[in-house]
């Protein structure tokens, strides 16, 4: 009985914090399916009368006037031709650094890894005007390529963290053993080690994908007029100098804006935490 009743005070409160995180995301939703009439006279908890996407659509294509600038469509794809190759690159880089860092160990490999980390307890601030000058002489400020090569280089300490941790527990005789029947350095990598990077592969890339879409920062510094990402794009949509302020668009702005890191972490959040367990072995 007593056990029974410990499982119903642990489900109570369990429930009670779900309850507690997700109310601001149902609020949201609500919102954004009410007309203004329906939010100015009705209760924020209260459901909305029906299914009215005219928000969502207003915020997604709102075409630019003036200073008024809305509709996310345009931040949206910058930020899906950004982060793709963003985070194949940052990923791949961070894989072969960690497969290099443990299993083919140089003089001052050890100190090299130490410096990397300095990466990812950095302050974002830190390289804001020597990146913004390197991004000059290259040719790359104010572009989506150039916003690509920052998050690249941001993001390259913690994935390089993340497989060197990750590849410290695969045993060293399987290299050893390729090695003995005549395989290389890449062949090692792409026929071993990253077929059993798979819970650390997934780990990395929702990693990256949720610091790179969810910037604001480097989005604001690095980008034109015609390479804002998302997050840029909302906070113009949320700050339109509108005389009337619709919050049910801004409501389905920030819906749209974070569907796609919910919908990675809906679909692969438990591989996330496994992966991250399978990575603390060892390291």
């Amino acid at each position: 009985m007593k056990h029974h009743l410990n499982r119903l005070v642990l489900w109570s409160l369990l429930g009670l914090f779900a309850v507690f995180f997700l109310l601001p995301l149902y609020v949201m939703l609500a919102t954004s399916l009410k007309d203004m009439a329906e939010i100015r006279n009705g209760n924020l908890l209260s459901l909305p009368a029906g299914l009215n996407f005219t928000a969502w659509g207003k915020a997604w294509s709102t075409a630019c006037t003036g200073t008024d600038c809305g509709g996310l469509q345009p931040y949206f794809w910058n930020s899906m031709s950004m982060i793709i190759p963003a985070v194949a690159i940052s990923t791949t880089l961070g894989a072969l650094n960690g497969y290099v860092l443990t299993k083919w160990r140089f003089k001052g490999s050890e100190l090299l890894f130490s410096f990397m980390l300095f990466g990812v307890f950095m302050p974002l601030q830190v390289v804001l005007l020597p990146m913004s000058q390197v991004l000059g002489w290259i040719g790359l400020s104010d572009s989506v390529w150039g916003l690509v090569c920052v998050h690249v280089l941001m993001g390259l300490a913690s994935t390089t963290l993340f497989f060197r941790n990750y590849y410290l527990s695969l045993p060293d005789e399987l290299i050893k053993a390729a090695m003995l029947d005549g395989a290389g350095f890449f062949r090692i990598f792409w026929r071993i080690v990253l077929p059993l990077s798979a819970p650390i592969l997934v780990v990395t890339l929702i990693w990256q994908f949720t610091n790179i879409w969810n910037d604001f920062l480097f989005g604001v510094v690095f980008s034109g007029a015609d390479s804002k990402p998302i997050t840029v794009g909302l906070n113009n949509l949320a700050n339109t100098s509108s005389s009337v302020k619709e919050y049910n668009v801004d409501m389905a702005a920030a819906m749209i804006a974070a569907l796609p890191t919910l919908f990675v972490y809906v679909v692969a959040g438990k591989y996330f935490v496994r992966g991250l367990t399978a990575g603390a072995v060892k390291g």
